[in-house]
């Protein structure tokens, strides 16, 4: 059935929001704004893996499914989105501009620098490090490392094979070349090397954006990307423990002690480094890459500020910074301040903490150690949830 021509721009920009991370309660409402500002009743259904649209005309009803796979947040691509929805919206742009324009957002955002990009993975990786503490030949090889990730996220987008075992092979690989690291030089912290190579793709902003979505009554796109991030996580523990259980023979990782022997401002040195590694990572504009650092970076103090009070309540007076930030530079620069909000929010995020409690559990040691990881895990989860409620995130639908 042919898509009739006064639907096309609504369809193509649903599936837009889809593809650039968009959740899925802002893309219903984005779809329905759009569609009243041009006279069209419809209801709209964003799922991980499909998008319903349904229009009703006087005497039919049109209805057309998208089947479209789950959407990686990019959020330089979000924001052009954004900036065109709200175009159409203030009635700036005529709904024969809107597909032009998202071709060209389309290729825009296939440029992509390799050489910056595995740089920006290895900066990830050494400044994570940094931040949990370790000594300096861990941490160059932890940039060695994650820089070592990258090929194989590249190779996945060209093998459907590979990008399907992408996060069990990354952390088998990681831990095995970490074990024989360890061999040659005794000093080399192995656990928290494997974290901080594999901290990228360990899903705790995904896990945070699910229970955004449950939290705003989203519950079925809620719980599936839930379950999703949690599927992601065993994936990548998977890995780690395959590796662990091949170099067994050689080494008693019982016996790992971490080591760690820098200077603290050094250690805190690995914060706004973290922050800029994430820039290209998630592609974000150039405009927005100081604010979006900033804004990070200031989260960040402010919840280790009150952390005298609490993992609950530091992180919760995060979450609200986080926001009051993200409505301020977007007041500035008229990007959405969903774009700073995410950058706040991933130095919140309890993706790592949640892998130490695995490792704890599974292993009977933790990479670091740390008391009550999992009520550590919960608490950082309820902070930011009750941060994003209390701060309004959820009002404008």
């Amino acid at each position: 059935m042919k898509i009739p021509e006064k639907y096309k721009h609504i369809i193509e920009l649903g599936k837009a929001l889809h593809i650039y991370g968009v959740p899925s309660y802002k893309i219903q409402s984005y779809l329905t704004k759009v569609a009243k500002t041009h006279g069209i009743y419809g209801v709209f259904m964003d799922l991980p893996t499909w998008i319903n649209y349904v229009f009703y005309e006087e005497e039919q009803t049109y209805n057309y499914i998208e089947c479209i796979p789950p959407g990686v947040l990019n959020l330089g691509g979000l924001s052009r989105v954004d900036e065109v929805t709200n175009k159409v919206i203030s009635k700036e742009i005529d709904s024969s501009e809107v597909i032009p324009e998202l071709e060209k957002i389309n290729s825009e955002t296939k440029k992509t620098n390799h050489f910056i990009l595995t740089i920006s993975y290895a900066i990830a990786s050494g400044a994570f490090s940094l931040m949990i503490g370790t000594n300096w030949i861990s941490f160059v090889f932890a940039l060695v490392l994650g820089a070592l990730a990258y090929p194989f996220v590249y190779l996945s987008g060209k093998s459907n094979y590979l990008e399907t075992i992408l996060e069990s092979l990354i952390s088998f690989i990681i831990t095995v070349f970490a074990s024989l690291l360890h061999l040659i030089f005794p000093e080399f912290n192995a656990g928290i090397t494997i974290l901080s190579a594999i901290i990228v793709f360990i899903p705790g902003l995904a896990i945070t954006t699910a229970l955004e979505e449950i939290t705003s009554k989203n519950l079925v796109s809620g719980g599936a990307k839930l379950f999703d991030a949690i599927i992601s996580l065993f994936k990548q523990f998977f890995g780690v423990l395959l590796g662990l259980a091949l170099m067994a023979s050689i080494i008693d990782f019982k016996l790992l002690v971490h080591i760690s022997d820098l200077p603290r401002w050094i250690m805190f040195c690995g914060i706004p480094l973290f922050s800029v590694s994430l820039l290209a990572i998630f592609q974000v504009r150039k405009k927005d890459m100081l604010f979006g650092v900033v804004t990070g970076v200031s989260v960040f103090f402010l919840t280790v500020l009150f952390s005298g009070y609490g993992v609950l309540f530091s992180t919760f007076i995060g979450t609200i910074a986080a926001v009051a930030i993200s409505n301020l530079f977007n007041r500035i620069t008229k990007t959405p301040k969903t774009v700073y909000l995410t950058q706040g929010l991933v130095m919140l995020v309890p993706g790592s903490k949640s892998f130490m409690g695995l490792s704890n559990s599974f292993l009977n040691s933790s990479i670091i150690i740390a008391d009550n990881l999992y009520e550590q895990v919960a608490f950082t989860l309820m902070g930011i949830i009750g941060g994003l409620l209390f701060s309004g995130v959820f009002r404008k639908r």
